[in-house]
């Protein structure tokens, strides 16, 4: 038991700054915004360790199941945390385009972000990097026909028809994941799979592997999720407060979101991808971005059917152009089955214009 409170030593500091921060809520809301302000960023860094934990168990029940089904797994830790996160957010009378936002900027930094830099590093240190193009051509059009349905189309969409299309969104992004997740992890799962034969994990002397508890893992990961909502519920408020007046974006608090449930999975990529272990990285970034899309919106959706209050998920001009600027680039980039450091460039690049054109307001 020790030895196990030990190891969880940061899901349990988390679990006491939740345990701290209810009682102190009125205080940190009503002594002034820096306060606030600092309250919510230091808040902010709980919830990155506690989903540092989160993802840790779920990289070790990954590791017992194996590809594809590990980095599924991962990426829907990552999104079940960012999904908790909006969820409270959104009851906390938010900004209408925070989901839009979220998505918006997750896709942006899986994709161009992590992705990016992963092919970036990898390919420096190894050159090319092999990977199966089937699964990136997945992917890639999954995510351009989820993105299309659910935050282009709805531009054109009548305010009086919303809770009908609302309600087919929902049901076009469960038939896409229904048969996402049958390809992943039925007869088409080696789309998704690569065979690295000389590509073992060296062994070092008198190393142990770390005991896979399955039943404490996922006890422990559930626990770290309801503890990151527990903390996102004070942070929510005390970052607005913060930051109402200061002339931030109001797309910074989406980032912050998105960055926060990707933490854990930009570790996880670079690893692979300096370890010459692209198709992880490939699964990690693309497949985060498919999930992020195709689970956060209908659950999102339901939500705001279920309130009666729509949320903006159209995106803007600019959003958009950025949107298919990265899945055109994308879908030339990984097409070969190989990557560089020139591929990795540029997707970085991208992710660069991103983070400034945010800082513009735009």
């Amino acid at each position: 038991m020790l030895t196990l409170l030990k190891q969880e030593k940061f899901l349990l500091l988390a679990l006491l700054a939740a345990v701290v921060a209810y009682p102190l809520e009125h205080w940190m809301l009503h002594s002034g915004q820096p306060i606030a302000l600092t309250a919510g960023l230091v808040l902010i860094a709980f919830i990155v360790v506690a989903s540092m934990r989160v993802a840790h168990h779920a990289e070790l029940l990954a590791e017992k199941v194996g590809d594809p089904y590990g980095t599924m797994i991962l990426t829907l830790a990552a999104v079940l945390v960012e999904v908790v996160i909006l969820a409270i957010m959104m009851s906390n009378e938010a900004s209408p385009t925070l989901v839009r936002d979220t998505i918006y900027s997750a896709v942006m930094l899986d994709i161009n972000g992590i992705l990016g830099l992963a092919a970036l590093m990898g390919g420096l240190k190894h050159g090319e990097q092999s990977y199966n193009d089937d699964s990136a051509r997945s992917y890639s059009v999954m995510i351009l026909t989820a993105m299309g349905v659910s935050m282009v189309v709805p531009e054109f969409i009548p305010e009086a028809s919303w809770k009908l299309y609302s309600a087919f969104t929902i049901g076009a992004m469960v038939v896409l994941y229904a048969l996402f997740l049958r390809m992943q992890v039925g007869p088409h799962s080696y789309f998704f799979s690569y065979s690295y034969p000389e590509k073992r994990r060296k062994k070092v002397p008198n190393e142990e592997p770390e005991p896979i508890n399955l039943g404490l893992s996922i006890g422990t990961l559930v626990f770290g999720v309801v503890v990151i909502g527990a903390l996102a519920e004070v942070m929510s408020k005390t970052l607005d407060l913060g930051l109402e007046g200061t002339g931030a974006p109001p797309v910074i608090t989406a980032i912050l979101v998105a960055a926060i449930s990707a933490a854990p999975e930009i570790l996880t990529a670079l690893r692979a991808a300096l370890a010459n272990r692209m198709q992880s990285v490939v699964n990690i970034a693309l497949g985060a971005s498919l999930s992020t899309v195709i689970l956060t919106v209908p659950v999102m959706e339901a939500m705001a059917l279920y309130t009666g209050q729509p949320f903006q998920m159209a995106m803007t001009p600019v959003q958009t152009v950025m949107i298919f600027l990265t899945l055109i680039v994308s879908a030339i980039n990984l097409n070969d089955g190989e990557t560089n450091a020139i591929e990795g460039m540029t997707h970085f690049v991208l992710f660069a214009t991103f983070i400034m054109l945010s800082l513009l307001g735009l």
